[in-house]
């Protein structure tokens, strides 16, 4: 029963998603611009105060929120500026973005003696996250190809 009714608000939140990406697919990239400043926070500020908690080095910390800061520009400039081949700048951002997860798990695992279990579950947390954005991102590229 509780999967039935998880399976159906997913339904849902990618049905409002779809169709909220189809009246304008450039808002995707605001999402994504808006989900890699909260992640550069959580990792450079929050994450960095509590590193003790999490047994993540800080420069490994700071590694990975410097990269969503760059992200974040992408993204925005493709918001604002881009109005052609969308879907092209689609493929780059959601390409980025898995290639962000393959280093948050190296750097994890490169973490592995000192990360504690709430590290672990920020890393993989963080990493579906990204995941699910990307495919999405993936799937609205092909559709607008």
């Amino acid at each position: 029963m509780v999967k039935e009714k998880n399976d159906y608000t997913s339904k849902i939140l990618f049905g409002r998603l779809e169709k909220a990406l189809n009246k304008n697919p450039k808002s995707i990239f605001l999402i994504d611009g808006i989900g890699t400043i909260l992640s550069a926070f959580l990792l450079g500020v929050v994450l960095v105060k509590f590193e003790v908690y999490f047994g993540i080095s800080s420069s490994i910390l700071y590694l990975l929120a410097s990269l969503p800061i760059l992200f974040a520009v992408f993204d925005f400039y493709c918001y604002i500026k881009i109005n052609d081949k969308l879907a092209v700048f689609l493929k780059i951002i959601s390409t980025v973005n898995l290639l962000y997860c393959l280093l948050s798990i190296i750097l994890a695992l490169f973490s592995f003696s000192t990360i504690t279990a709430l590290g672990w579950v920020y890393i993989l947390v963080e990493i579906s996250i990204v995941i699910v954005l990307a495919v999405v991102e993936l799937k609205l590229a092909k559709r607008l190809a």
